[in-house]
């Protein structure tokens, strides 16, 4: 396996947490207490980052091995 065959996965996953934020902030919206808004809220936080990762990881391990294709700090050692 390589890393290119890794890339599918992570696009699926980036793809989940769209929908669960797309339904999360559709949920903020209607939110009427305090209290369900602060979860809501709380929630996207913690999930949007993960997207932002998921993204990154599906565009580096779809052209990794392509020529001239810059590879992020990030995720080098």
């Amino acid at each position: 396996m390589t890393l290119a065959d890794l890339a599918p996965g992570y696009e699926a996953a980036a793809e989940l947490l769209r929908r669960r934020l797309a339904y999360l902030r559709r949920e903020l919206q209607k939110a009427q207490t305090a209290e369900e808004i602060f979860h809501l809220k709380r929630r996207i936080a913690e999930l949007s980052p993960m997207l932002t990762e998921m993204n990154e990881l599906a565009e580096l391990t779809a052209h990794y091995y392509d020529r001239g294709y810059y590879r992020s700090e990030k995720y080098t050692l």
